[in-house]
């Protein structure tokens, strides 16, 4: 016990020895960051300015955009900074402030996921009531309810995950803090606990996608016995986006946590790690702002107001 290294930063992966190509990795996530902040910062904006899209579906929306924002806000600063300046650190502390976040967002955007399929149900199943059942009292408690259910699942896990030091080693063989990384190097003690709590989650998105798979088939039992099929296929397209965001998540997730550890550092890990922990937020919004026609019309008009008070400015 006298020789125990009890390890208080970590070491991350580092793709190459090359300085021209960390810098080229650095300013490659910076370009999909600047590309998320943007779509996802202007879906907000969008959204919260025009009263035409003052609606529950687009207050649940925006709140994905503030979800997307914040996920790719915990990762890819580091990486950034690490690539440009050649560092390959991070503090304990740190590193559990990633996983922390990292959890407390996926797990609120899952949440709202499951509150977005129900809204869905309401207003296509049951389109006379949808004013007296999703309401904006309900629409504020499943938000903010998604929002604690984040924060109570993270914490409880980054808890277990860090209550015991690390002394095995602090070499993560990837680029930020991920969580089959971590057990791999926590004690035997501390990885029964997260096996325990990794079985509770696997139960309770079970119980998600149990919901929302049973609110999506009745929808579309539902749009078949519509007979026009124009209004079918309106019913269909508000639908499409969060198929789409959920599909991308369920993917991401899969590979996240079913995947192999990495054992060395390779382009193939980091073009994986980048794929579950980048894509989904870089992808939402365009997602939303391509599939979404109210979206498109909105942001056109407050182009419009911009372009009209830039040239009332100059004139």
């Amino acid at each position: 016990m006298d020789n125990l290294t009890v390890f208080t930063e970590f070491l991350l992966m580092d793709v190459t020895g090359s300085r021209e190509l960390q810098v080229l990795q650095g300013a490659l996530f910076l370009v999909i960051y600047l590309g998320a902040l943007t779509g996802n910062l202007l879906t907000v904006t969008v959204i919260v300015t025009d009263t035409r899209l003052h609606s529950p579906m687009y207050f649940f929306i925006s709140n994905v955009a503030l979800i997307d924002f914040g996920s790719i806000s915990v990762i890819v600063p580091k990486v950034i900074v690490n690539s440009m300046t050649g560092s390959k650190s991070i503090s304990l502390t740190g590193c559990a402030a990633q996983i922390f976040l990292y959890l407390f967002f996926a797990e609120v955007e899952f949440t709202l996921l499951v509150v977005m399929s129900y809204d869905r149900y309401v207003a296509i199943c049951h389109p006379l009531h949808y004013g007296l059942i999703i309401t904006p009292s309900l629409c504020s408690q499943a938000a903010a309810g998604s929002w604690a259910s984040g924060l109570v699942y993270s914490a409880i896990f980054t808890g277990c995950m860090f209550r015991l030091p690390f002394t095995k080693t602090n070499v993560i063989q990837q680029y930020f803090c991920d969580i089959p990384q971590i057990l791999k190097i926590s004690s035997s003690d501390v990885q029964f606990f997260q096996f325990v709590i990794i079985a509770i989650s696997f139960c309770i998105v079970l119980l998600y996608f149990s919901f929302m798979f049973m609110s999506y088939v009745k929808i579309f039992l539902n749009v078949l016995k519509i007979h026009s099929a124009k209004a079918q296929k309106k019913a269909m397209y508000t639908c499409t986006p969060q198929l789409a965001i959920l599909l991308l998540l369920v993917i991401a997730g899969a590979i996240a946590l079913l995947g192999p550890a990495a054992q060395k550092p390779s382009l193939k890990n980091l073009l994986t790690a980048m794929f579950y922990s980048v894509v989904p937020p870089f992808m939402n919004p365009i997602i939303y702002c391509l599939r979404n026609r109210e979206i498109n019309a909105a942001l056109q008009r407050m182009f419009n107001r911009y372009s009209l008070r830039v040239k009332g400015f100059l004139d």
